[in-house]
């Protein structure tokens, strides 16, 4: 089978673990890293065997490069997708896709007209978990859906310098919601603020009205002493509780209480497989660009609806 030529811009934290992945995976070829930081570059470069680059213009003009990951920070995500496409690569760009709603529907467009793949980094989605209760949702085995109430705290992670806790942390849920329940919020109403000190908001309480009544609540921040990622989905039937961290999945009913067993498996692994198959065997994409419009332009929603004190209702 031919193997994807794809490589990483981005070699912080999180494009490591690409570069690794795409390292171990039958589907893809790893052939090389860029970073601003050309010393940090070299040393991903040389732990995977591949080529480092400073410059991703120099990088993209490899013709055996098909795909690309973004993985920089989260402002200048756009810039670099937007780069990658005009030069004929497929994209997988990091959630929050780009710094607001303008720039990412422009990245769909040029993605549409060039025929390219693109994607966003909604690694949840990839969680057997998360797909189990999209399966009963689906379904109705729990009922009808009622409620889903996400979990998202952590202390501040340094990496952060560009955006606040809503694009960064609260944007994976609001996804998930959106995701579960098959459709947009008409409503957001958010409250945000800093506790720290810091340049953007640190904390943020969001809750999501749908259509015939459904809600989302997601509480987020950078302020707890331990990690909590967790969601709990509220049906007429049952209650399906899952927790990210170890995959554990929790379902309640009158009757009973059960927990599911089903493979734990690495969701990055799960999602840049699906992004190589979406290309090379043109799998149906589980996320797309459009995905990553909705998620943000929610998330932006959520800071204004803060800012004003006011419900946001979207069209």
């Amino acid at each position: 089978m031919k193997k994807l030529g794809v490589a990483v811009i981005g070699t912080g934290f999180w494009g490591k673990n690409h570069a690794r992945v795409y390292k171990e995976l039958e589907e893809t070829e790893l052939l090389a890293v860029c970073d601003i930081d050309a010393g940090r570059a070299k040393a991903v470069a040389q732990q995977f065997g591949v080529k480092h680059y400073s410059k991703p213009s120099q990088m993209l003009k490899n013709k055996e490069i098909d795909a690309v990951s973004i993985c920089t920070w989260s402002t200048v995500l756009a810039k670099e997708a937007l780069r990658a496409l005009d030069a004929g690569k497929h994209v997988l760009v990091e959630k929050p896709m780009a710094a607001n709603t303008k720039q990412a529907e422009k990245l769909v467009q040029i993605a549409e007209k060039e025929r390219l793949h693109l994607s966003v980094g909604f690694l949840m989605r990839f969680i057997p978990g998360l797909q189990h209760i999209k399966g009963a949702a689906a379904k109705k085995t729990i009922g009808e859906l009622v409620c889903a109430t996400a979990k998202r705290v952590s202390q501040w992670p340094e990496r952060i310098g560009d955006v606040g806790v809503v694009k960064d942390t609260a944007i994976h849920d609001i996804d998930v919601v959106a995701y579960l329940f098959s459709e947009e919020p008409v409503a957001i109403y958010a409250k945000t603020g800093n506790m720290m000190n810091r340049k953007f908001e640190d904390y943020a309480q969001i809750m999501l009205t749908f259509e015939e009544g459904k809600t989302a609540f997601i509480e987020s921040n950078w302020l707890t002493p331990y990690k909590t990622r967790t969601l709990e989905v509220t049906g007429s039937a049952a209650i399906m509780k899952l927790d990210y961290i170890t995959q554990e999945l929790t379902v309640e009913t009158e009757k009973e209480t059960v927990q599911p067993r089903y493979p734990i498996k690495e969701p990055l692994k799960l999602e840049l497989q699906h992004f190589a198959n979406c290309i090379l065997k043109k799998e149906k994409p589980l996320i797309t660009g459009t995905d990553g419009v909705k998620a943000l332009r929610i998330a932006e929603a959520a800071l204004r609806s803060s800012v004003t004190g006011k419900a946001i209702k979207l069209k």
